[in-house]
C-alpha cells in the first residue's frame, strides 16, 4: 500500500472535524490509518491550533480534544523545516507558509478547498488538489 504525502490545508482539517460526512473527514481517517502522511511545519501547527481554538464551540471540542488532534497529526506526520522563504507568491499572504512547506517537503501536493488561492503554486511544481479528487486517486 502506497503512502501519499501531502500538506493538508487548515480548511480541510476544520471541515473534517466539523462534519463526519464529507471528503475532509475521510482524509482525516486516511491520516489516522497512515495512508496519508501529512507534512507539518511549526507555522502550520500553530495555525491549526489557532483555528480550532477560535472555533472550539462550533467544532464541539475541548482543549484536551484539540491537543489530541494536534498530537495525532504530529505522530502520523513528518515535520519539515523551512529553509527558504518564497514570499510573497500567493494572493493571500497567509497561505505562503503552506506553499513553502510543500516545497520544503519535496514538492508534495497541497490538499485544500481554496484552489484559487494557490494558482502560483504550479510555478514550484506543486499540485493543488481538493479532498474529493485526492480520495478518487487514493482508493
Amino acid at each position: 500500500m502506497k503512502k501519499f504525502k501531502a500538506v493538508v490545508d487548515t480548511n480541510v482539517l476544520y471541515s473534517g472535524l466539523y462534519s463526519a460526512m464529507g471528503a475532509s473527514h475521510q482524509i482525516l481517517r486516511l491520516i489516522e490509518q497512515r495512508r496519508i502522511v501529512p507534512q507539518l511545519s511549526t507555522a502550520l501547527l500553530f495555525e491549526y491550533e489557532e483555528v480550532m481554538k477560535r472555533n472550539q464551540r462550533q467544532l464541539n471540542l475541548s482543549d484536551r480534544a484539540i491537543d489530541d488532534v494536534l498530537n495525532g497529526f504530529c505522530s502520523c506526520g513528518e515535520g519539515r523545516k523551512i529553509h527558504f522563504l518564497w514570499r510573497p507568491q500567493l494572493s493571500d499572504p497567509k497561505d505562503d507558509h503552506v506553499l513553502e512547506l510543500a516545497v520544503a517537503a519535496g514538492g508534495v501536493d497541497i490538499v485544500t478547498y481554496n484552489v484559487k488561492d494557490f494558482t502560483q503554486a504550479s510555478l514550484f511544481g506543486i499540485r493543488i488538489i481538493e479532498p474529493s479528487k485526492l480520495l478518487g486517486e487514493i482508493k
